[in-house]
């Protein structure tokens, strides 16, 4: 068997969404922007998807703006907003983000903090989470944009959106949220939380890879980073049309699938509960935070209490057909350990022992019991 839960990194393709993208593959080749008939449809599939993706956050499918990955779309939501502001003559040059970021953003916030921009990354709880007061205090009527993920992507901790939004609306800021990871796993609403801006990436809820999107809502001020007619002006470039329509259906499904997330909470719940039982010490990054459904975030221990070398364990659990990924980005190479664990308070070594395990809808009860199955070997030959 081999037993797939590394989702938070990426999905597998759903059979619903690779059946929708063969005919764009193929015979359906014409470009949106084209006036023949060819072009005139593939237009309309790109519009459908549009509406769809619109749909899963509550949107209109005018404030939807397609991009080459999430990543694309985080930058595209900071830079955009800032320099538009700039543009306009506006004094505020404040971005407040947390220290617990995806990349993409957290590093794009220090290359603007090193190019004058003023950035402020607040810290975060053992569990995870941001501190409203500490936010409170951080925005001022300087700030732009306040940019706060929905859900992490190592431990799964779901932010106090709505309430920061609020924070920073009361102070005339703009807010901005990467909901990549919540998309599909729990409710997602632009405007039930007062997002201005809003991220989402097709191949986290078993869309393709390759295509992300930002939510714009009306009126906010945003200047492209790529520039050409298409997506209205505020993305230029051809657009990716298979890629797009799969995205469309893979935001239908997951708009069903947020509503009634009991069945992969119960299995995220059996696995790290089976964990713990058959790994005495290992402790559950963040278990005292409102999680997604699907996240466990373990560190593991070795028999005197101390840190086991995960990277050697989830290579042990490769070798037997278990897919996971470190909870900590540390290797024998030099890297860093995880910015996320430590910003919770974990030492480097006890961030290096940590293995995030990522379910997915399509997760069985079998592969759950696999995991727990080679767990006792496992801790035999390495919590020695």
């Amino acid at each position: 068997m081999t037993v797939y839960l590394d989702n938070n990194a990426t999905t597998p393709l759903a059979p619903e969404v690779r059946e929708a993208m063969l005919p764009h593959l193929f015979g359906q080749f014409g470009n949106p922007s084209s006036p023949h008939a060819a072009g005139m449809a593939a237009k309309r599939a790109v519009g459908e998807a549009r509406g769809q993706v619109a749909g899963l956050i509550g949107a209109r499918s005018a404030e939807i703006m397609f991009t080459a990955s999430a990543t694309e779309a985080n930058h595209a939501a900071l830079l955009g907003v800032l320099r538009a502001l700039a543009e306009q003559g506006s004094a505020r040059r404040h971005l407040v983000t947390t220290a617990v970021e995806h990349p993409s953003s957290l590093m794009l916030a220090r290359d603007m903090e090193r190019q004058g921009w003023r950035v402020t990354v607040l810290p975060v709880d053992a569990a995870g989470v941001i501190d409203l007061d500490a936010l409170r205090a951080a925005v001022t009527d300087g700030t732009a944009l306040v940019s706060v993920m929905w859900a992490n992507n190592e431990t799964g901790a779901v932010m106090p959106v709505a309430a920061a939004a609020g924070i920073a609306k009361a102070r005339g800021a703009l807010f901005h949220t990467d909901a990549v990871q919540a998309a599909g796993r729990l409710p997602v609403g632009a405007d039930a939380v007062g997002a201005d801006l809003l991220t989402l990436s097709a191949h986290k809820m078993h869309g393709p890879k390759g295509i992300g999107a930002l939510y714009i809502r009306k009126g906010t001020p945003f200047a492209p980073l790529i520039h050409g007619h298409q997506e209205r002006n505020r993305r230029g470039g051809t657009e990716n049309v298979p890629a797009i329509v799969g995205f469309g259906v893979a935001a239908d499904f997951a708009r069903i699938a947020a509503v009634d997330t009991a069945g992969i909470a119960a299995l995220r719940d059996r696995l790290e509960q089976g964990v713990l039982t058959r790994w005495p010490g290992a402790r559950v990054n963040g278990g005292d935070a409102a999680r997604l459904p699907n996240t466990s975030n373990i560190r593991f221990a070795n028999a005197r209490g101390g840190a086991v070398e995960a990277e050697e364990l989830l290579m042990r659990l490769d070798r037997v057909g278990i897919a996971v990924s470190m909870g900590a980005a540390c290797a024998s190479g030099g890297q860093e350990p995880s910015h996320v664990l430590t910003a919770m308070g974990l030492t480097p070594n006890e961030a290096a022992a940590s293995l995030r395990f990522s379910l997915s809808r399509y997760t069985t009860g079998n592969e759950v019991d696999a995991v727990l199955t080679e767990l006792p070997a496992l801790h035999a030959r390495l919590a020695a």
